[in-house]
């Protein structure tokens, strides 16, 4: 069963993402928009664009629909007039079954100039990061959680309580459970050891770990240099 659910996932996964050529004109066929056949050349391109243009832009024609048609011209214009978008769309209509191949082409040609790789390093250290320090807060937590239902642990709460209260809360309690607050103050009181779980530290994160590396190797050459000398 456990086998099973990657390959359901990838199923939905395959339903959900649309068709590798409608991801340019969304479900219209880029050159249908313009009134052309796949084989029209760059003029005819430029001359079906202006023509409709004249009559869907929003100036020409208040229309609501005429509008919405006017970005749909415009955005395959955009994707015909230039030659590498268009060989791509031409790819993308001969071979549909390579879904993931044309995706990732059209994103490339159109989001991955634009994007500064710097901020694309960023972006994935603080995502890495957030995933670290969530799993190793969990990790803490759940150790915490095992080290209070051990009773080493609640023998120590009962001599610290019996320490800050003099005894008095026992005997009047006797064996009933105790007070939520008094045990919440108690137990902040008390130092955990637990082996193998460190308590989570943004220091500790890669995302930040990058951050000061220049630091540290500036750091470590000073160090190495003075040793030389």
């Amino acid at each position: 069963m456990a086998a099973a659910a990657p390959l359901l996932s990838l199923l939905l996964f395959l339903l959900l993402l649309p068709a590798s050529n409608s991801i340019y004109c969304d479900e219209d066929d880029c050159y249908d928009l313009l009134g052309l056949k796949q084989d029209a050349n760059a003029s005819e391109i430029k001359k079906a664009y202006y023509k409709l243009s004249l009559k869907h832009h929003p100036d020409k024609n208040p229309d609501p629909e005429s509008r919405k048609l006017f970005v749909k011209i415009a955005n395959a214009y955009e994707i015909l007039k230039d030659e590498s978008t268009r060989e791509q769309y031409d790819y993308a209509i001969a071979h549909p079954e390579e879904v993931f191949y044309n995706t990732a082409q059209y994103y490339r040609a159109y989001y991955g100039h634009k994007t500064d790789p710097r901020a694309v390093l960023i972006g994935l250290l603080l995502i890495v990061s957030a995933f670290q320090y969530i799993n190793q807060l969990t990790r803490y937590n759940q150790a915490i959680e095992s080290v209070k239902q051990t009773p080493a642990y609640r023998n120590r709460l009962k001599a610290l309580e019996f320490e800050r209260t003099g005894g008095i809360a026992s005997k009047k309690k006797g064996h009933k459970q105790m007070d939520k607050k008094v045990e919440e103050a108690v137990s902040n009181e008390v130092e955990l050891q637990i082996h193998g779980v460190e308590k989570p530290s943004v220091w500790r994160l890669y995302g930040v770990q990058f951050i000061l590396l220049p630091y540290f190797i500036g750091k470590a050459s000073s160090c190495l240099l003075n040793l030389c000398v």
